[in-house]
């Protein structure tokens, strides 16, 4: 299999930046990229089973492993949810998938977004991890958007090895995220 682009640029270009940047010589001490969690809620559309058919199987699509069904562990009256009702979709993504993953949504998915001014860097919170929203999953390539019925929007989060979010946000800045400029205040 070959190796995914984001995963060589990582190997040959980030590692040596990252190291310069945050003065750490050690290259297991280094930041990296642990998994990528992609979520989907399909609570308001439970009666629907034919559109949560239409999602699992465009998230499989997408990520190309196999999705969980996520249940409710309790009931909630004023959501309409019962205990044990399946209520979402998730895959944890791990190694050559997780990369290949991460390069499409850098390299095709992001820049196809329309009016994408960059990822805010609020997105990226205390321990260093990344919590994006994509609005529509028709950005990604292995969506055919004349077959699709129905529109979704989904949650990636991209889970780090960072002790902060200087760090976690250096790697996203030296791995080519396109995180947003700081504006200055004057």
């Amino acid at each position: 299999m070959k190796m995914p682009l984001t995963k060589k640029i990582y190997s040959e270009k980030v590692v040596p930046a990252l190291s310069k940047e945050l003065g750490i010589k050690n290259r297991m001490a280094l930041p990296r990229v642990g998994k990528i969690v992609v979520n989907v809620g399909t609570g308001k559309i439970l009666k629907d089973s034919k559109r949560v058919e239409d999602i699992v199987a465009s998230l499989e699509a997408i990520t190309g492993q196999k999705v969980l069904q996520t249940k409710a562990r309790k009931a909630i009256a004023g959501f309409k949810t019962r205990e044990g009702l399946e209520i979402g979709a998730r895959v944890t993504l791990h190694g050559i998938r997780m990369w290949d993953f991460l390069d499409r949504l850098i390299n095709v998915a992001l820049p196809r977004v329309r009016d994408f001014q960059g990822i805010p860097k609020s997105a990226i919170d205390q321990n260093g991890n990344c919590n994006l929203g994509i609005k529509e999953h028709l950005v990604f390539p292995e969506i055919i958007p004349e077959k699709v019925q129905h529109i979704f929007s989904f949650q990636v989060n991209i889970v780090t090895t960072a002790k902060n979010r200087e760090e976690g946000e250096a790697l996203f800045r030296v791995l080519g995220l396109p995180l947003q400029k700081e504006e200055s205040k004057s």
